[in-house]
């Protein structure tokens, strides 16, 4: 009950040791625990919710790693599988001096991608729960098959569901393969979030708000639309509701902010309804840019999440 469940990849980021150089160019890389799904129940766990992953690794060192990781920040790992047919998932990821990343994947498959929804007994939802998800896992394997058996299973029980893209253009042989599989799962949720990077190419369409309105099918109840620094906004199908703008920050690493903007609306909505959502949507806009934002100021995705009692100390100073 009340419980955060994210499917989809669990992966190690390889981050480099050195900051503006090509991906062929770095010559150390520290491993640190990855993969959108992971950062999102990660960062719910931390601010003080309910949250489980739903996902494979390998039965390698990097899988274990994964697992102590989850464990330590609180998340629910028992329907985290490992494998042997398969390796853990690698990430290796170049920074420029802004903070921006490139990455390269190793994943052909990788464990994630062959979990099954057979594999996941004793799994319950009820209305209180969510269910997350992005698209990287959403090619053309197992792992895709599953997605939809969740996705149905919490629909029936009446819970939530969020799906945030997050795309990953190097992993898709086909642009045109990955374009028509989020159109076909952006109906199946309720929550949908795009970056402003994102939105053209899922659409096909220039104008903002044109674009955005295209979004509402099916499921679909809000659109949270993120700039980065920036800041976000939500829109309902009326149109625009709220806005509330970043934060600036000393930028050390972008990997995982995203991520953790979406893990603080899902936290929120765990802790306050979706009905909330539109009632105080600044506040919830607000504070998930506030934990994006302490996401930048440190190395890694899961290390640099912040708690809730950091976050709101950040968030008191910046507006004193």
């Amino acid at each position: 009950m009340n419980t955060l469940y994210a499917v989809g990849e669990a992966l190690i980021d390889l981050i480099p040791g050195e900051r503006d150089a090509k991906l062929k160019e770095v010559t150390q890389f520290s491993p640190q625990v990855g993969g959108a799904p992971t950062n999102v129940v990660s960062c719910v766990a931390k601010l003080g919710g309910k949250a489980a992953v739903l996902t494979q690794v390998g039965d390698d060192a990097f899988g274990e790693k994964i697992i102590d990781k989850l464990n330590d920040v609180g998340v629910d790992t028992q329907h985290l599988k490992q494998t042997t047919e398969a390796n853990t998932a690698l990430a290796f990821v170049s920074l420029t001096a802004a903070g921006e990343r490139d990455f390269a994947f190793y994943r052909k498959p990788s464990a994630d991608m062959l979990l099954e929804a057979e594999q996941l007994t004793g799994l319950s939802f009820d209305e209180t729960d969510i269910l997350h998800f992005c698209s990287v896992d959403l090619v053309d394997c197992p792992m895709k098959a599953t997605h939809r058996v969740l996705i149905d299973q919490m629909l029936e029980v009446g819970g939530t569901v969020v799906f945030d893209p997050n795309l990953r253009f190097p992993l898709w042989d086909d642009l045109d393969a990955l374009h028509h599989t989020v159109l076909e799962f952006i109906p199946k949720a309720h929550i949908v979030k795009v970056s402003d990077e994102e939105l053209e190419f899922i659409t096909r369409i220039q104008d903002k708000e044109r674009a955005i309105a295209s979004l509402f099918k099916g499921n679909v109840e809000a659109v949270i639309y993120t700039e980065g620094k920036k800041g976000a906004e939500l829109y309902t199908k009326d149109g625009l509701l709220a806005q509330a703008p970043g934060f600036n920050v000393e930028v050390l690493d972008t990997t995982g902010a995203g991520d953790a903007f979406i893990g603080a609306i899902n936290y929120q909505l765990l802790q306050q309804g979706k009905r909330k959502l539109f009632e105080a949507s600044h506040e919830y806009l607000s504070f998930a840019n506030g934990v994006g934002a302490l996401t930048t100021t440190a190395y890694g995705a899961i290390e640099s999440l912040p708690t809730k009692t950091q976050t709101t100390t950040f968030m008191r100073g910046e507006e004193s």
